[in-house]
């Protein structure tokens, strides 16, 4: 018992005085490897706020600086633990060789898991789309809040959370990519002229266009190219503008204001409602 004794306590004292440091000094140095990749990706969040070279966007740095921390922190803590399995005596031959044994096992019951990361790996290759991007994907439309290589988060408009695996993503829908078209139908009374109807919207298109508080928005003259439909004693007119993503709502809904007080002020007749037309029937004998 007491030679026991004496070979634990020998064994103790040398893992403090040999191991334990050195195990100390592989957790310190993981950990100020994991905090230098973390100030590197959050210059590369910071560069958003700065001139970026053509064909690089603010989200897609912000979404790549997610995915470099992940993988960074998963690569760093897996080699900190073999290495301190190593350390304390732990035989790593039998074990990785299980581990490989394993993995193929579990390599064919998560072929799904290896989809997600093969098609996480190509919408971030390929820029399909980045956190902050309005989007359909799977049936589910939202903003992208956060994203990885196995699975993409949507926030849709009544704040529901859809996480989505990427092997579910087969075709992306984005709202938000470089400009929105807002296609606005615009019904007035069937008798009025077409060409006063015509020189107004071009007219209001102008002024929304030079208002100081949506021309940085817009990022195109707004068009007006006619009558887009003729019927039920009405006219429509197409008006068509381009904004800056996720500018569209708040244009649109100016567009409409204004168009109504300009409608207003010109007396011009609105398209008319919808009629039922009601036939008497003889009473039956």
């Amino acid at each position: 018992m007491r030679e026991l004794l004496t070979d634990w306590g020998g064994d103790s004292f040398r893992f403090l005085h040999q191991d334990a440091p050195k195990i100390l000094l592989i957790l310190i140095v993981a950990l100020v490897v994991i905090r230098i990749v973390h100030t590197l990706t959050r210059g590369m969040v910071a560069l958003r706020a700065r001139h970026l070279p053509p064909g690089i966007r603010g989200q897609q740095i912000q979404t790549l600086a997610s995915v470099i921390n992940s993988i960074a922190s998963f690569v760093v803590w897996f080699l900190v633990g073999l290495t301190v399995l190593d350390r304390v005596g732990i035989n790593l031959g039998p074990l990785l060789a299980s581990a490989g044994i394993a993995g193929l096992a579990i390599g064919f019951g998560a072929q799904t898991l290896v989809k997600d990361f093969i098609n996480g790996f190509f919408v971030l290759l390929e820029d399909q789309y980045n956190i902050g991007d309005a989007v359909r994907l799977a049936g589910v439309k939202g903003t992208v809040e956060d994203m990885s290589l196995r699975r993409t988060v949507l926030r849709d408009d009544d704040g529901t959370v859809h996480v989505i695996p990427n092997s579910q993503v087969q075709i992306v829908s984005n709202m938000t990519r470089d400009w929105s078209q807002i296609s606005l139908q615009v019904s007035v009374a069937y008798g009025e002229p077409s060409d006063k109807i015509i020189e107004l919207l071009k007219q209001v298109g102008e002024e929304i266009r030079h208002d100081p508080q949506f021309a940085d928005d817009i990022v195109a003259d707004v068009q007006v190219p006619g009558i887009d439909r003729v019927g039920n004693g009405e006219a429509e007119y197409l008006v068509l503008v381009k904004t800056r993503p996720r500018k569209q709502f708040a244009v649109t809904r100016e567009f409409r204001r204004r168009i109504k007080e300009c409608f207003e002020k010109n007396k011009i007749q609105a398209g008319l409602p919808g009629r039922v037309f009601v036939t008497a029937q003889p009473a039956s004998n």
